[in-house]
């Protein structure tokens, strides 16, 4: 299952946030800058989530149960949810800090060195971020693809307060170091925003992609020729799975075996398609006098 082999992943996560948390503190330490502090903290967070996050992969990848028929998948929304949520409040905390800074200015000290940990901790975080995205893409794992996406925020958080620790060395103005502390906090701001807004469209059941849809339309299509016919599609993200319905039409005088092994093959085909669907058909006769229309349902074409 896919949330156990994401779960190698997040332990790779944790071990990173680990590793730069004690990089970005030392900076912080040598140097006093804010803006450094403000990266620290956000590393912190980057902890907590990687926490979290193996935990809800680690539950995503029980099997179903009486109570849960349909697995535990969902279990990665509460991990992207809370890694949102904790992505904004690092950044409230961030700028609120840097506020303060902005009318107290204070000297840097030992930039160099400074620098020299935050790059290679953004270069830990930079690996890691493009290795958790490559794999929450081929896995479907939203836990991964959010931990991603915190990780490469964390990326160009450092970045940019590399380059104001660098402009202050460079022009000696003190007050540079707040003001691109708090550029870095809007930053932060928006990447929680549009991964609390992919959490939320989770959690109310999205339909799997156009690209996805088309995969499946694409497999029924041939069955036209068997005068099959097929309606009332629909689909469902469920974390790393999806689900798929639809009812298929088969002519009247088929047996029940006929028809069954048509449902089995279509289901396995598109298993094979799109690995981690889950698929439900409904078998009717093409000479059902009930209207479609008067049951609400689209029909889908021979053509689709």
């Amino acid at each position: 299952m896919s949330a156990k082999s994401a779960l190698s992943y997040s332990i790779l996560s944790i071990a990173a946030a680990i590793a730069t948390i004690a990089l970005k503190f030392g900076a912080y330490r040598f140097t006093g800058s804010i803006g450094l502090l403000s990266d620290a903290m956000e590393s912190g967070i980057n902890l907590v989530a990687a926490l979290v996050a193996f935990w809800a992969l680690s539950y995503a990848a029980k099997p179903p149960d009486e109570e849960h028929a349909f697995g535990h998948s969902k279990a990665e929304y509460f991990s992207s949810g809370l890694e949102s949520a904790l992505i904004v409040v690092a950044a409230i905390s961030i700028a609120i800090t840097a506020w303060e800074r902005l009318f107290a200015p204070q000297p840097l000290e030992q930039i160099g060195l400074g620098l020299g940990l935050t790059l290679v901790a953004t270069a830990v975080n930079g690996g890691v971020a493009w290795i958790l995205l490559q794999a929450g893409r081929r896995l479907n794992s939203i836990t991964l693809r959010a931990d991603a996406h915190h990780l490469l925020t964390d990326v160009w958080t450092s970045v940019g307060v590399a380059i104001g620790i660098f402009l202050v060395n460079l022009t000696g103005w003190l007050i540079l170091d707040p003001i691109i502390a708090l550029l870095v906090a809007v930053n932060i701001i928006w990447t929680g925003v549009q991964l609390l807004r992919e959490t939320a469209s989770g959690l109310l059941d999205k339909s799997i992609s156009a690209e996805e849809q088309k995969i499946i339309r694409d497999i029924l299509a041939p069955y036209d020729r068997q005068n099959i016919l097929f309606h009332a599609l629909r689909t469902r993200m469920g974390g790393a799975r999806r689900f798929v319905s639809f009812h298929v039409l088969v002519p009247g005088e088929w047996t029940v075996h006929q028809g069954h092994r048509v449902c089995e093959e279509i289901e396995q085909a598109i298993a094979q398609a799109l690995p981690g669907t889950h698929t439900m058909t409904h078998l009717e006769p093409i000479e059902d006098p009930i209207s479609w229309a008067d049951q609400g349902l689209d029909r889908m074409t021979r053509t689709p």
